[in-house]
Order: C-alpha cells, then structure tokens, then sequence
C-alpha cells in the first residue's frame, strides 16, 4: 500500500498532452502524486480518468501556462491539496515551420510565450516552492535548438532560450539542492505534430531524418522526464538530455 501523505508531488503543465499525460501515467504507477494542469478542461478530465486512480493521487487545475497568475495558482493548488511540491514539468510548447521573413509577429510572441515565457513562468514559481526542501524540474527543449533546421528559426530561439535558461537555473539553486534539467526530443507523435505525422508523405520524410528509422512515441520522453526527476538522477543538473533517435549529433545513411 503506498503511503500517499509522504509520496512525491508533481506539478505537469501540458498535463492533457501526449508527453505530459504519459509523465503522469508513469509517475502514478511509481507511486508518486500529480497535479496536471493544462487551459483545456477535456483532455485534464480525460487524463484523470486515464490514469484511474483517486483523488489522493492526482488532481487537475486549468491554467494557461503563459499567464503568470495562473501558473502561480497551479502550484498553490498543488501545495493545498499535496502539502508539499516535489518536482514540475513544463511539458507545453508549440510547432511554427516558417522561414523568418514569413514569420507573422503574433507567431512570433505567441512562440516565445508558449515556449519560453511559460518555462520561465514555471521556473520561478517551482522555485519558490521548493526553496527549503529541494526538488528537481524538467522543461521540453528541442532537437531544433541543438541543430540548424530549415524554417525553424522562432521556435529554435524560442527552446534556445529554455536550454540557456536551464543552464543559469540549475547554477543558481544547485546550493539549495533544486536541479534544473531539459529534454530535447526530435519529432514525437502527439496531437501538436498531427499536421506532420498524418501526412504519408511528411511522416515518410521526417523519419528519414532520424537515423534510429522512426519517430518518436510520448514514451520516449516521458520516460526520460522521469527519469531525471527521480532519486537515480540525483547528481545529473544544468544538462539538455536529447531524446531525438540520434538525429543531433548522427548522420542518417
């Protein structure tokens, strides 16, 4: 029987998302606790259904991640509900596949306020929460911030940015036993990248890129996200961990 007062807590934003909602599946079943939070009401509720467990064990909040009140309210919901916070995931972000001088202005903000903004949004406010008692984050960066893609450049500055930012995060709060980790995924088969992998043609050509011979599934990064929040990572801080089928740093044949 677990003993559901001690178990970690985690807060997963994007938690009705393929990768998020798989972080909390395999966090439930290691015995922890979640608060997943997502501004979509259907995917949290079916989520929690998903996961099939009580309300002792995860809760949902709404919240748009790119508001930094409701972000903020998140925590404080998991800590009135919880007592404590353990770890956060920031597990929302976007897809633009422009060249910069189609890029919009509003594609631009909206990008860096899904995917930037919003990871520092929950850096400080998981921060806050964990500053007397330790604890372990982890962002989603991207392949395309590891290497150049064609008509990349917003969203591989906008994730640039969440890498540089893990990297000062996890230097300030290493003495306050906080790590700050990243994962890099190449192309996953969620409902953000559907216009990409339903397409025969496209999902042929984007598997070709990765020189592991397919895309990726949520189960490769959730577990990796797991990973890196639990004890058996404990000396692992400020790094982005690429889970992309060898597509940054591999050659394809």
């Amino acid at each position: 029987m677990v003993d559901t007062s001690t178990s970690p807590v985690t807060v997963i934003f994007g938690g009705g998302g393929g990768i998020g909602s798989e972080v909390a599946r395999l966090l439930i079943q290691r015995g922890g606790r979640v608060l997943i939070a997502s501004r979509d009401r259907g995917r949290l509720e079916r989520t929690l259904e998903d996961l099939g467990t009580d309300t002792s064990r995860a809760q949902m909040t709404l919240a748009d991640v790119t508001q930094s009140a409701d972000v903020d309210a998140a925590f404080a919901a998991a800590q009135a509900h919880f007592g404590r916070v353990d770890a956060a995931v920031n597990a929302v972000g976007s897809i633009l596949l422009k060249p910069a001088h189609l890029t919009t202005d509003d594609e631009w903000h909206s990008t860096l306020a899904l995917n930037l903004s919003s990871s520092f949004f929950v850096l400080r406010a998981a921060a806050k929460a964990m500053l007397t008692t330790g604890g372990a984050m982890v962002f989603c960066s991207t392949v395309a911030a590891q290497i150049g893609l064609t008509n990349h450049e917003a969203i591989a500055a906008a994730k640039g940015g969440v890498d540089a930012l893990v990297r000062s995060a996890a230097a300030t709060y290493a003495n306050r036993n906080i790590r700050v980790n990243a994962v890099a995924p190449g192309l996953v088969r969620t409902p953000l990248a559907a216009r990409l992998t339903s397409s025969e043609a496209s999902l042929k050509a984007s598997t070709a890129m990765h020189p592991l011979g397919r895309i990726g599934e949520p189960a490769d990064i959730a577990q990796a996200i797991v990973y890196l929040l639990s004890p058996e990572a404990s000396w692992i801080t400020g790094q982005t961990i690429c889970v992309d089928g060898g597509m940054s740093t591999i050659k394809p044949r």
